[in-house]
């Protein structure tokens, strides 16, 4: 029945979830970049991972999906997939760019190995214009953030269990009260 639901979520992505270009990849870089919390992480981390665009929607079920690039001290390293299946209380579409660093090389390793997971507590702070947001995948802490696309401060961004994530709205309307994990498939260049 998952397998379904799951194929059901991917393709409802497929049309939520624009193709990302290289100069999309290069834009979401230069957002994360250019944000006050998110810009050091790109000088301490071991490696870290950029999805440009996730499109997500869903009702009663849902689902996301995107395209990203993996880079290991600062050279792209492989490409990667997110997909997340959500069942509960939800309705409308989204989009969004996701960055996740990775602290050393162990969690480098264990993003890479194949096949990842985030739990449904894995948690992301959302980079948007003057609100205080909870970006997750099912549970965690709140977070305060300001500013915009280019000059976004989050706070509490640290790392947690060798991964930090964050988000930046892109556009669209979704109301969510679900649970849900992200799996990540990986491959090298």
């Amino acid at each position: 029945m998952f397998k379904r639901l799951f194929g059901l979520a991917a393709l409802l992505c497929m049309f939520v979830s624009p193709l990302a270009l290289a100069g999309e990849y290069d834009d979401a870089l230069q957002s994360f970049r250019a944000a006050k919390q998110t810009g050091p992480f790109f000088d301490n981390a071991y490696g870290y991972v950029v999805f440009p665009t996730i499109g997500k929607g869903g009702f009663g079920i849902g689902g996301s999906h995107g395209s990203g690039r993996v880079y290991a001290k600062g050279m792209y390293v492989g490409d990667t997939t997110m997909t997340q299946l959500t069942v509960g209380l939800q309705m409308g579409a989204q989009a969004f760019s996701q960055m996740i660093f990775l602290e050393d090389e162990r969690a480098f390793k264990s993003f890479t190995s194949g096949n990842f997971e985030f739990s449904a507590q894995a948690t992301a702070v959302a980079i948007t214009a003057g609100v205080s947001a909870e970006a997750n995948t099912g549970g965690g802490t709140a977070t305060s953030a300001s500013g915009g696309r280019n000059d976004a401060n989050v706070s509490n961004s640290g790392y947690r269990k060798g991964l930090a994530i964050f988000t930046i709205a892109r556009g669209g309307l979704m109301y969510e009260a679900s649970v849900g994990g992200q799996k990540f498939m990986y491959k090298s260049l």
